[in-house]
């Protein structure tokens, strides 16, 4: 089955909504450019909550390795989920470290990032994530990346590590995207909201319901 993150937590109802509509994973944004930055603690309490088979992902931008590993710890996540400059620190960390590891790449620059990409995979991350960000806004844009275009990178990384598609997903879309990308997963945050920071549960139920239906056409 495609796995299914829901990105952007910031309170227990739609932390609660997510899980019961049938997320795998939780995103927790600690980036405080973003409507959906929560603070250490409330993320805390949150997490002390939700039941040990979800995935807690931690998503930070740029932040140091000592101060990612920290709050991994301190708020009880499972997963850094890390948009950075450079690779070769975070795949050190992770040879050392009991947490997953998601690094984020941008889909459009994937022809050009793809070889860096997959020397990295030789590491054995837990998966990328190809997202539709770059420069001041590396995800959460709530725009597509062009899917054509990038569809044989995605699939060449595809082969090598698990990889996760962001940017734009909804429940109208993510039917499609699946079909032409064939990810592992599959990651939405905006797509999914009321407004920014709030989920929609309506939408969240939509927007699983529609994955598990492309995989039962798939299976």
């Amino acid at each position: 089955m495609t796995w299914v993150k829901i990105c952007g937590m910031t309170n227990l109802e739609d932390a609660v909504t997510a899980v019961d509509a049938g997320a795998d994973a939780l995103g927790f944004v600690f980036c405080e450019k973003s409507p959906r930055s929560i603070r250490v603690d409330v993320a805390r309490e949150i997490v002390s909550r939700l039941p040990g088979r979800v995935e807690k992902v931690g998503v930070f931008v740029d932040t140091p390795v000592k101060q990612v590993d920290e709050t991994l710890r301190r708020v009880g996540l499972t997963t850094a989920q890390v948009y950075s400059k450079s690779f070769d620190e975070w795949i050190a960390w992770h040879e050392n470290s009991d947490r997953k590891l998601i690094l984020a790449i941008s889909g459009g620059t994937l022809k050009e990032d793809l070889a860096g990409s997959l020397r990295a995979s030789q590491k054995r991350i837990t998966a990328f994530l190809v997202d539709s960000g770059s420069g001041d806004l590396p995800g959460g844009t709530g725009e597509r990346f062009d899917w054509e275009s990038a569809k044989l990178g995605i699939w060449n990384l595809g082969m090598a590590v698990p990889v996760v598609v962001a940017g734009g997903l909804t429940a109208g879309n993510v039917d499609g995207a699946i079909k032409t990308l064939r990810p592992w997963g599959v990651d939405v945050a905006s797509g999914v909201e009321s407004r920014p920071g709030k989920k929609d549960p309506a939408k969240v139920r939509a927007f699983v319901q529609a994955v598990r239906e492309r995989d039962r056409k798939t299976n």
